[in-house]
């Protein structure tokens, strides 16, 4: 029977901690270490995690066993003494099934192995579904996933708009139809396979953190979709807040009554799918984007475009600064957030935000691409089923 591990707190276990927990927990040192440093020999592994040697090799002995870890050949003699035999990660042993539902369209999946690289690719058009509906579609896409993958499955994880809990609940998700939708249990159920289902933007900061380069000193990623939301890591954990909303930036209202009567050039505060009016989601999703830019010219677009991204660089300064965060990262499609939006919203930034924060503020485009929520999912899986991110 598997076990769901928590993957919030610290993100990357560096020492040790209480007996009861030590044996997990330093199951995962070593896994981690194995992931980003490559293969080590048992003392190598040892001297990193500060662990004794026995219990390095005992460790090794079950990874070896698992099948998650095998050993690599002798160490090229490079000292005195016999030389030593190395270990890795076998990143083929296993499999991860990631999807991303940030896509106001379509459901985005993909078949994974260990080390981050995709191997299968699905989509499915989500066809305006809400509610059970999209709860049925989702599954579905699930089972088709898993029915490609051509090694065992360690898990599956899911980034959703909303807000979930640590049980992989969506405890609310309007532009879904979600409330309440205990959407880990549901799948995990059906599948019969560990699931591990977060927030689409924590999930999109997760795997910028853990493949796309970034330092989590302070980093914001912002997911646009059909909705917006941000995920924050700031040294080296993630953010997540007492009611597991922290980053939701989507519904901070930014087009208020006085713009309406004054004329703001975001047009007249529109209602939200939550219910309220004039929040940033309104100006900043994808649709809304889209609709602001439909039928204009070149130049006119480019105008409008600006527009919001002044308005995201009002939002963002006061979180930028009150974090002092040195990354934030705009994840959606390039050819509505990589030009115009962007510039403007850093050159806001700047002008809004004290030097000392703003002289090394990046403000980029994923490395990953649109593959950031997919990339964070697997993360999902090994850190909850490994303890690996």
């Amino acid at each position: 029977m598997w076990q769901r591990r928590s993957w919030g707190r610290s993100l990357r276990p560096t020492g040790k901690v209480l007996p009861e927990h030590a044996r997990a927990h330093n199951r995962s040192m070593v896994l981690q270490h194995l992931f980003h440093s490559g293969p080590g020999s048992r003392a190598d592994l040892a001297r990193a995690t500060g662990l004794t040697r026995v219990t390095v090799s005992d460790l090794v002995g079950d990874l070896m066993s698992e099948g998650l870890v095998t050993e690599l050949g002798l160490r090229p003699q490079g000292k005195v003494g016999k030389p030593a035999t190395m270990v890795g990660l076998r990143t083929d042993a296993y499999q991860i099934v990631a999807v991303d539902l940030t896509d106001d369209e379509h459901m985005h999946g993909a078949v994974l192995d260990l080390s981050g690289a995709i191997v299968q690719r699905r989509s499915a058009a989500l066809e305006g579904r809400t509610g059970q509906a999209a709860v049925d579609a989702l599954t579905a896409f699930c089972r088709e996933l898993v029915q490609v993958t051509a090694y065992p499955v360690l898990g599956v994880g899911v980034g959703s708009p909303g807000i979930i809990d640590d049980a992989g609940t969506v405890l609310e998700a309007p532009n879904r139809g979600w409330f309440g939708v205990p959407l880990a249990a549901t799948l995990s159920e059906v599948l019969a396979l560990p699931v591990h289902v977060a927030n689409d933007a924590n999930t999109a900061v997760l795997g910028e953190f853990t493949y796309g380069g970034a330092s989590g000193k302070g980093l914001l990623v912002l997911t646009v979709g059909q909705g917006v939301g941000a995920g924050i890591v700031l040294d080296g954990s993630l953010v997540q807040g007492h009611t597991h909303a922290a980053g939701e930036l989507g519904h901070v209202t930014v087009v208020d009554e006085r713009d309406d009567v004054e004329g703001s050039p975001l047009g007249p505060a529109r209602v939200c799918a939550c219910g309220r009016s004039g929040c940033l989601e309104t100006v900043l999703s994808v649709p809304a984007l889209r609709r602001r830019i439909a039928g204009l010219d070149h130049q006119s677009a480019d105008a409008a475009l600006a527009s919001v991204g002044r308005r995201l660089g009002v939002t963002l300064a006061p979180v930028v600064s009150a974090l002092n965060l040195c990354e934030v990262v705009l994840s959606g499609p390039p050819e509505l957030l990589a030009g115009p939006l962007r510039d403007a919203a850093l050159v806001t930034l700047q002008e809004r935000v004290m030097p000392v924060i703003s002289s090394d503020l990046e403000l980029r485009m994923s490395a990953l691409g649109e593959d950031g929520a997919l990339s964070g999912a697997a993360v999902l899986v090994l850190s909850g089923q490994l303890g690996v991110t």
